[in-house]
């Protein structure tokens, strides 16, 4: 990105783009909605950004970094290993209880972006791993046997949950998957 570009002009096109493309998906949100949300002209977009894909992993990353530092600073408030790892469901289920959710913004791109991969797939997967990266940092200090396998299986209850919160309107979704992972964390010799 261009020094040129002022922080309060990137930030404010970072999140009209973020609250556009969460709200109606990337392929229903044009550019001519993203210059009018943002009051930033499209000559000036384009020039920084030179496809709408890139503008768009961009606004994804700038909520990676949000997402990502409230995900690990509400499961941290746990004082145990095994209550961080637990916690991790407290704070999906009070995402999902928030009155925009719209299930995981990297999940969500991933899918509509299909197999074109591009800048857009490697900001998604990115997340998908820092994800990943926390809970095997948690599932390292808890004692776990296989930190990298805990890691993957609570990655998955945390992706399903999310997914059966979104699709099937289950607000509740996060606490049957902690259910899951007490057994998982019970299981651990």
């Amino acid at each position: 990105m261009d020094d040129l570009l002022s922080s309060d002009t990137r930030k404010r096109l970072l999140d009209a783009t973020e609250r556009l493309i969460y709200a109606g998906g990337i392929c229903a949100t044009g550019m001519d909605a993203i210059v009018k949300e943002s009051g930033v002209a499209r000559k000036t977009i384009y020039r920084y950004f030179r496809t709408k894909d890139d503008l768009v992993a961009a606004a994804l990353g700038a909520r990676d970094l949000r997402w990502m530092k409230w995900f690990v600073d509400t499961s941290s408030r746990a004082e145990t290993p095994a209550g961080r790892l637990l916690a991790t469901f407290d704070a999906l289920e009070q995402w999902f209880f928030t009155p925009h959710f719209r299930g995981c913004a990297f999940i969500n791109a991933a899918g509509e972006i299909g197999d074109a991969g591009g800048p857009i797939r490697a900001v998604a997967k990115e997340h998908k791993v820092k994800l990943r990266d926390y809970l095997r940092e948690l599932a390292a200090e808890h004692g776990a046997a296989d930190p990298d396998q805990l890691a993957s299986e609570f990655l998955i209850l945390i992706d399903g949950a999310i997914t059966v919160a979104l699709v099937m309107g289950n607000k509740n979704a996060a606490r049957e998957a902690q259910q899951l992972a007490r057994k998982l964390l019970q299981a651990q010799p």
